[in-house]
């Protein structure tokens, strides 16, 4: 079995004066059976060093309020401790002021058919996990309740916090809390967001909304070796904090939250860093090897399955890029078409949603999608189902119910199956604005993976044709690319799926 590489204890470090954490050595283990070089030493300590370009500043101010009593680290998106470039900044920031460290993160369970238990167990049970950790690390770490512009600038105030530094999400709410918490924290303090989630920073790998993945392929790939770097640990803090966080009763929260708990947890996923560490190891020693030319194969166990973890923040994708280059040399093709996967298509889907504020809407389509599904609009469809028949999958087609019972049971769907499942949607609705509508719903509910950039994008390409190309015109679809059951006859074994996963009573 191959072993990941994951930050040291690093005990022998937590006696050092704060000052001496500035210029921290690498401290990442070493598989050699001589010393390294003084020059191989300073070529992983630069490689290792937070990228000043994965950083900007929210306020006019950049100092750290004088006399302040600790620094923030606002969790909203990427719920880890080690492989988190947000975190490693605010950790820095606060030995170079000899100053304590917190973390918080603003529980907000909106009123909606999308909050579930299965996204909240999965969240919370991974924030706990963080919670042990920065027990262990001397970090503070505080549980809110609230939007972040309710509670984060009176919980800066009330513990004399000297800066606040947040990750980065593309997504329309976690956008407002951002602009909610600039226009209300004090002016004196420096707000800062660091893109912890993707290997090449939103803002860095383009400018502007990307048409597809060729436009945007190489801008990343010329990038990845400047970004696509190691980690430096995040230590254990050397600063104690005078006022310390109360400690959070998991069970209680978890029962109190008002979510709908028809839509349960599921079996195979186990929340946290640690399962997701575990879960990476598996694929490279298994599956990676049959990723490149099995991976459209449902039947097949190709995937990574990782998709939960990182839209979660408990996996960092940079190091799961990381480990696949390191310890899947023997996997050929499998890597380079991973790697695209994995960081090009996922990194795409935040420049959409980033760049194009209508990025769950018909009208985030482009022009000829937008025209030729208006065209087709009023085509006869051959079947019309209602959300809730869809939802119970009750239709005439066995793939597409199988398909989707597997969403609901188990919170996951193939890759390949969510093109045919959603553009089938499209076929057997009044318009495309239903289907998205439904596709988009049953999506953000059901899948453990689900309300994240690569969702909506996956629903507009298969949909709206997003970073797709016009194709041979055909009733209902218009331009859009269609897929039918006879071409997943030739894909894969229709049938084994379908005896699988179809529910007994259709």
């Amino acid at each position: 079995m191959k072993r990941l590489t994951s930050p040291l204890p690093v005990s022998n470090l937590a006696n050092r004066p704060c000052s001496s954490y500035a210029n921290t050595p690498d401290t990442q283990p070493r598989r050699r059976n001589r010393p390294p070089s003084a020059t191989q030493t300073a070529r992983d300590k630069k490689e290792m060093k937070l990228n000043k370009k994965r950083v900007r500043y929210i306020s006019d101010t950049q100092k750290i309020k004088q006399g302040s009593e600790g620094v923030l680290y606002w969790m909203s998106r990427d719920h880890r401790i080690q492989d988190n470039w947000a975190l490693i900044h605010a950790q820095k920031l606060a030995v170079a002021e000899n100053l304590p460290l917190h973390i918080c993160v603003c529980l907000v369970v909106p009123k909606s058919e999308l909050s579930t238990l299965r996204h909240y167990t999965f969240m919370l049970k991974g924030l706990e996990e963080v919670a042990k950790e920065c027990k262990t690390l001397d970090i503070q770490f505080h549980l809110l309740h609230g939007t972040a512009g309710q509670v984060l600038p009176g919980f800066v105030s009330d513990q004399g916090l000297g800066a606040v530094v947040t990750d980065f999400s593309p997504l329309r709410e976690p956008l407002q809390w951002l602009e909610d918490v600039k226009k209300q924290l004090p002016k004196d303090i420096p707000f800062i967001q660091v893109d912890a989630h993707n290997v090449v920073p939103c803002w860095v790998a383009s400018g502007k909304l990307e048409y597809s993945a060729r436009t945007i392929r190489g801008k990343i790939t010329n990038l990845l070796p400047e970004f696509l770097t190691d980690f430096p640990p995040v230590v254990k803090h050397p600063c104690t904090a005078t006022r310390t966080a109360k400690p959070v009763d998991w069970t209680k929260t978890l029962a109190s939250l008002q979510v709908d708990k028809t839509v349960g947890e599921v079996s195979w996923a186990t929340p946290g860093t640690r399962a997701g560490m575990a879960m990476l190891e598996s694929f490279i020693d298994v599956r990676l090897k049959l990723f490149g030319t099995q991976r459209n194969d449902p039947n097949r166990a190709a995937l990574s399955q990782l998709s939960p973890w990182i839209r979660f923040g408990h996996l960092s994708a940079q190091r799961v890029a990381l480990e696949v280059r390191r310890l899947g040399k023997n996997a050929g093709e499998s890597v380079s078409s991973f790697i695209e996967e994995l960081v090009v298509r996922r990194e795409l889907t935040d420049n959409f949603c980033f760049y194009n504020k209508n990025y769950d809407s018909v009208k985030g389509a482009y022009e000829w999608a937008q025209k030729t599904l208006k065209d087709h609009a009023k085509d006869p469809r051959p079947y019309v189902y209602t959300r809730e028949q869809l939802e119970k999958a009750k239709t005439h087609d066995k793939l597409w119910n199988a398909a989707q019972y597997q969403m609901v049971s188990e919170g996951k769907m193939h890759g390949f199956l969510r093109m045919y499942w959603a553009k089938k949607i499209l076929e057997w609705t009044s318009s495309p604005e239903e289907a998205l509508s439904i596709a988009l719903y049953l999506n953000d509910r059901y899948e453990l993976d689900g309300q994240d950039p690569n969702g909506f994008v996956g629903c507009m390409w298969s949909i709206c044709g997003i970073h797709d190309q016009g194709w041979a015109e055909r009733p209902i679809f218009g331009k859009i690319r269609y897929m039918n059951y006879k071409g997943c006859l030739r894909k894969f074994d229709v049938a084994g799926f379908e005896k699988k996963y179809c529910p007994k009573n259709l």
